[in-house]
């Protein structure tokens, strides 16, 4: 099994979004954002993910400046360009097209010391349905409380 360093995620966008279909992707950094990701200082609230001449980029994530990294250090919410096959790319383009589809980032975490993002294929969420999601978490709450009481 591999190990996973979560390094990141992004909890606002399940309670915004209902998640269809993940996918894995790398994600090009350079030597001070490297750095940065390492010590787990990545943002992914606000991000989003954007197609520009069939290449994927994440918009809006922010990495903090590394400390040590004098000039060389990088702009904190520049774009980065995503790693996915040709094949992804379409597949997301075409569902994106479609109404109410969006791609979300879910987390970001290392795997063998490279940086990984997760996006999901995501369908906005109304207020009802944001508050059905609620009450079905606190009846499953209740439930194993009741459960852990019992024994």
């Amino acid at each position: 099994m591999e190990t996973r360093k979560i390094v990141a995620q992004n909890r606002k966008a399940a309670h915004d979004y209902f998640l269809e279909e993940r996918f894995e992707c790398g994600i090009v950094l350079t030597g001070t954002e490297i750095k940065s990701v390492r010590k787990g200082k990545v943002q992914l609230k606000e991000s989003f993910i954007s197609f520009i001449s069939n290449e994927a980029y994440i918009k809006g994530m922010s990495i903090a400046a590394y400390e040590f990294g004098n000039r060389f250090n990088h702009d904190e919410t520049r774009e980065r360009k995503l790693l996915l096959h040709k094949s992804e790319i379409l597949k997301l383009q075409n569902k994106v097209k479609l109404k109410g589809y969006t791609i979300v980032p879910t987390q970001m975490y290392l795997t063998k010391g490279i940086a990984k993002l997760e996006i999901a294929l995501a369908k906005g969420k109304d207020l009802h349905d944001k508050r059905q999601t609620e009450k079905e978490r606190d009846a499953k709450r209740e439930i194993q409380k009741a459960m852990k009481n019992n024994y």
